[in-house]
């Protein structure tokens, strides 16, 4: 836990709840993961049985977000279309008495009211966030990046809209990395609160060095951000990629003291990473009572196959 300022405010008296939109951005390539996202989604690349993308607006609806609005790009089409009514593919399990997988056909489009909108060109999270001031209008707002999973069970996003209501301003999940990966991410210099598990960010860096890292506290997927985000992304030169990005915004405005962020200690998966979507995908089904015993058992028995067949074991065993 993080030390307080000793010119730290107190907090504000709780407020009711303000933030009911979301932006869900997935206008990305998903290069990594070529040649499977070739012609589908990266954020359709199924957990188990469902696509990564729908567990992000499952946890947005979870927090009380009804509004969501996705910002995707060309060859996303199938993205719109799951979280569509299907009426044939309905109409047909209806038929067969099949409730269960009826349900499952609908829950993506009950789960709050989905509006989508296209980047057009691939310009970076700053711009996608900018593509969506006209839905957003001039109301806070919540930014979940389809890369990220935060675990059903943890609260981050209801904790951030909590803060976001008690302070205003913006609020970004920080989550503390080895120095070795602090590279990957915008790193957030930040000062205590008072409040557990909440600090002041005072910068942002996107993708430093380690040398050039003002902390390990990275910036994950996560952001309830204030309307007047949008001006400043409107300024924000191209930065890190030739993209515009959230950080260089959230930066600005950092310095007025108006940013705020959470440190989240939870379960998160990190999908848009090949081992890391390999970990999610074993994880959850061992974890899935229908799935898990039986997974479980064939995963003992593959290790006890590869016990002395890869080469870690045989150095190991040398």
């Amino acid at each position: 836990m993080i030390a307080p300022h000793p010119s730290a405010p107190a907090a504000p008296a709780p407020t009711v709840r303000t933030v009911r939109k979301a932006v869900v951005p997935a206008a990305g390539l998903g290069t990594r993961f070529l040649p499977a996202t070739k012609a589908t989604p990266k954020e359709m690349l199924p957990v188990v049985d469902k696509p990564a993308i729908q567990y992000v607006v499952e946890e947005a609806a979870a927090a009380g977000l009804d509004d969501i609005l996705m910002v995707t790009g060309r060859h996303k089409r199938a993205i719109e279309d799951h979280f569509d009514h299907a009426l044939e593919l309905e109409q047909a399990l209806a038929a067969k008495g099949d409730t269960v997988r009826l349900d499952a056909v609908r829950d993506p489009a009950r789960l709050a009211s989905i509006h989508h909108i296209r980047q057009g060109d691939p310009l970076g999270l700053g711009h996608a966030v900018l593509c969506a001031r006209r839905h957003v209008g001039d109301q806070p707002f919540a930014v979940l990046l389809g890369d990220d999973l935060i675990d059903p069970r943890e609260t981050l996003l209801s904790r951030m809209l909590d803060v976001r209501d008690r302070r205003l301003g913006s609020v970004v999940a920080l989550m503390e990395v080895p120095p070795e990966q602090i590279h990957r991410y915008g790193c957030a210099a930040v000062e205590p609160t008072g409040e557990e598990d909440l600090v002041r960010v005072t910068g942002l860096v996107e993708k430093p060095t380690r040398r050039q890292a003002p902390s390990r506290y990275a910036v994950i997927g996560r952001y309830v951000l204030d309307p007047a985000v949008f001006p400043v992304l409107e300024r924000t030169p191209p930065g890190r990629g030739g993209e515009i990005q959230l950080t260089d915004a959230l930066q600005e405005m950092a310095a007025d003291g108006t940013v705020h962020g959470v440190v989240f200690r939870g379960l998160r998966h990190d999908t848009g990473d090949k081992a890391d979507y390999l970990r999610t995908v074993v994880r959850m089904a061992c974890e899935r009572p229908d799935l898990g015993p039986e997974f479980v058992a064939w995963l003992r028995v593959l290790l006890g196959e590869l016990d002395g067949v890869l080469p870690e074991h045989r150095d190991a065993a040398a």
